[in-house]
């Protein structure tokens, strides 16, 4: 399997084959931070469907400082900021989505499992996207925060910051639910 250092070269020189590798290797992964700072499936899909026309356009000018997988996940938190922006609240109240249970062998799992994603989904609603944004990118990306902080404009110690506080109001959030 190629790198993607050479995909990349090969997509740059005009290879639609290496496109298609990149999309199928980044896809689940940008799929689940956009659903995640969007808690909207169908709004996450066309984020990353946009993110990858936009990155298929421009892949011959492109000149990376840092990893593919750090590039396109700046991406996808850049067209969510942009939504946001402009229209993601409402189109997120319109597009509720619900997923099936994921175990349908064990409906009480599944259904336990649905209602901890729900309150987390929506605790993470109610941090502020700056902190979402470094929660998201550093739990779900696996980007370090030299790299957040790079792509971001930001210092990595504002990004360590940003994801402290980010922890810290979820915590908050969670723990005032669960007291009566």
């Amino acid at each position: 399997m190629d790198s993607d250092e050479v995909l990349l070269r090969k997509a740059s020189q005009g290879c639609r084959d290496s496109l298609r590798r990149i999309y199928e290797a980044h896809k689940d992964s940008l799929l689940t931070l956009a659903n995640a700072l969007t808690g909207n499936r169908v709004v996450a899909e066309d984020i990353v469907h946009d993110v990858f026309v936009a990155f298929a356009k421009n892949v011959s000018r492109l000149h990376l400082a840092t990893s593919l997988r750090s590039y396109l996940c700046v991406s996808v938190c850049n067209r969510v900021r942009d939504l946001a922006r402009t229209e993601i609240r409402h189109r997120r109240r319109e597009d509720q989505v619900s997923r099936p249970p994921a175990d349908a062998q064990a409906p009480n799992v599944s259904v336990a499992a649905a209602e901890m994603e729900g309150r987390l989904r929506m605790a993470l609603e109610q941090v502020p996207l700056d902190q979402r944004e470094v929660l998201l990118l550093r739990t779900q990306a696996g980007l370090s925060f030299e790299e957040i902080g790079q792509h971001q404009g930001i210092s990595s110690n504002t990004a360590r910051g940003r994801y402290r506080y980010g922890i810290d109001k979820l915590r908050s959030l969670l723990n005032s639910e669960l007291e009566p």
